[in-house]
């Protein structure tokens, strides 16, 4: 289960530890079926990997409430969707969730088509009613009766097909300056250990940039560098003229939780700017989930994801040049993650983001910045490439507390002296062979993923081997590039 030493206490066990003991006590009892609530909570990326493994070998079958994309699509080989909007109150798709996603569609398509089909049908029926029928008959009684019937089974269907949803959007500033931060040798530490490292960094408009890290690696304390909430050791952050910052904390204590959700949303109590429009509160709140009767709720009896829903609805009121998220898929359902997610694509100014949500960090991210945990940093250009650099950690290729600089990295690498003629020219055109080999690999990707392709056995086949030599190259230039460094460091 990961556990270093067996005769550790609990109590001082993070989140993350005590929810892999907690599911290690449920596998020693060896069950016929085992329910899991979300499993993913406090877990970190390695952790949600190691959970994934875990579940995949268990004798037993198991069933989970989780609003964990990535790992629904991971995990699972059949998915159930608990919503009104089915006849039955249940949706069930054997699968993963792309393919629940796809079914879904589907299905809802369907049932509009439906809807609108009875929705012709009750109109005609509607207007033979008005024309005043007698029931003197029992055929004309029985029409009465049927039209009536299908009124209501008309309103019972618009009822389950109504889904309210929450509407975020983020305002920009509209700044066009190019360098937003810049960070400059900054360093952390906490007593004799140290968090963060001579980072580099340029933060500027339109860059949506995932921090990476294990649980304690430092990925809030250095949102809150950015943010200003912590002083660095060293170095510096410098912001452009009046920078305007909207930082989304994962501990909600921007909240106080005496005070009403109506003070909370606004000053006065009944009214909010929005985009230089006056917007009353409670259609304010509407858009958020809220009733008119929760305004006068103290925070501290509104759920987590109220509690959630109450800071984003505030920060959407400030205008931001850049927007520091920590963890905001907390405690929010699968609806509404997917419309932060497009707000978050949509907002013009630099995004920050941490999350242990890898579906939203995948669909949002332009790059990544990765934490060792032991002053070590790195840039990615995707995930893919930061896994590979926790592979070359734990395989002794890459030293521990060293600053890697991927193909996204922002300051310039220096020229190397201790290395050969012929390694020095394979070492400055390393970069360019890895992007031209990740082009070819996401070529190969598409392929496998080809309708026609995958109809074909034989092509399909060939596609994946395709991939596979690919991901090998990948892999290799990598290696290769890490052996570089390392000689240039040397």
């Amino acid at each position: 289960m990961g556990f270093a030493q067996g005769d550790q206490l609990v109590g001082p066990l993070s989140g993350g530890w005590k929810k892999r003991l907690a599911i290690a006590c449920g596998f020693v009892q060896a069950p016929d079926v085992m329910l899991v609530d979300e499993p993913t909570n406090h877990l970190d990326l390695e952790g949600m990997r190691w959970l994934e493994q875990v579940m995949a070998q268990a004798p037993w079958p198991w069933v989970m409430v989780s609003h964990d994309r990535w790992f629904l699509g991971h995990a699972t080989n059949k998915i159930a969707e608990i919503n009104r909007r089915y006849p039955d109150g249940i949706f069930l798709v054997p699968g993963g969730y792309e393919e629940f996603l796809v079914k879904r569609e589907e299905f809802l398509n369907s049932q509009t088509q439906q809807a609108q089909a009875l929705a012709g049908k009750v109109r005609r029926e509607e207007e033979w009613l008005r024309r005043g029928p007698k029931a003197r008959s029992i055929k004309a009684k029985s029409r009465i009766d049927s039209a009536h019937a299908l009124q209501a089974e008309l309103a019972e269907t618009q009822v389950r097909l109504r889904q309210e949803e929450t509407s975020i959007d983020f305002v920009g500033s509209g700044r066009r300056t190019k360098q937003l931060m810049v960070v400059h040798q900054l360093r952390k530490t906490f007593g004799p250990r140290t968090i963060i490292q001579k980072l580099d960094w340029v933060i500027s408009p339109g860059t949506a940039t995932g921090v990476l890290g294990h649980n304690g690696s430092g990925k809030s304390t250095l949102l809150k560098l950015l943010a200003k909430e912590l002083e660095p050791d060293q170095g510096s952050v410098t912001y452009a003229d009046k920078l305007q910052v909207v930082y989304f904390d994962q501990n909600r204590d921007q909240l106080d939780p005496k005070m009403t959700l109506r003070r909370t949303l606004s000053d006065s109590g009944h009214t909010v700017m929005y985009r230089g429009q006056t917007v009353h509160l409670a259609g304010w709140a509407k858009r958020f989930q809220f009733q008119p009767e929760q305004l006068d709720l103290p925070i501290e009896l509104l759920s987590g994801g109220e509690q959630a829903r109450a800071v984003i609805a505030r920060l959407m009121l400030q205008s931001a040049d850049v927007l520091i998220v920590d963890e905001p898929t907390n405690d929010l359902d699968i609806p509404t993650r997917e419309v932060l997610e497009e707000s978050l694509k949509e907002f013009p100014g630099a995004l920050i983001l941490v999350t242990h949500d890898r579906y939203m960090m995948e669909e949002v991210c332009t790059d990544f910045v990765g934490l060792d945990g032991q002053g070590g940093y790195g840039q990615f250009a995707d995930y893919g490439q930061w896994e590979s650099w926790l592979r070359r950690q734990r395989s002794g290729k890459d030293q521990t507390g060293t600053q890697t600089k991927s193909v996204r990295a922002t300051a310039e690498r220096p020229k190397a002296k201790k290395l050969s003629f012929r390694d020095q020219q394979e070492y400055d055109t390393i970069e360019k062979r890895v992007l031209d080999a990740e082009a070819v690999l996401e070529l190969c990707r598409i392929e496998t993923e080809n309708p026609k392709i995958a109809a074909n056995h034989l092509k399909l086949q060939e596609a994946y081997e395709n991939l596979k030599s690919a991901e090998q190259e990948v892999e290799r230039l990598y290696t290769r590039w890490a052996e570089l460094e390392a000689k240039q460091q040397a």
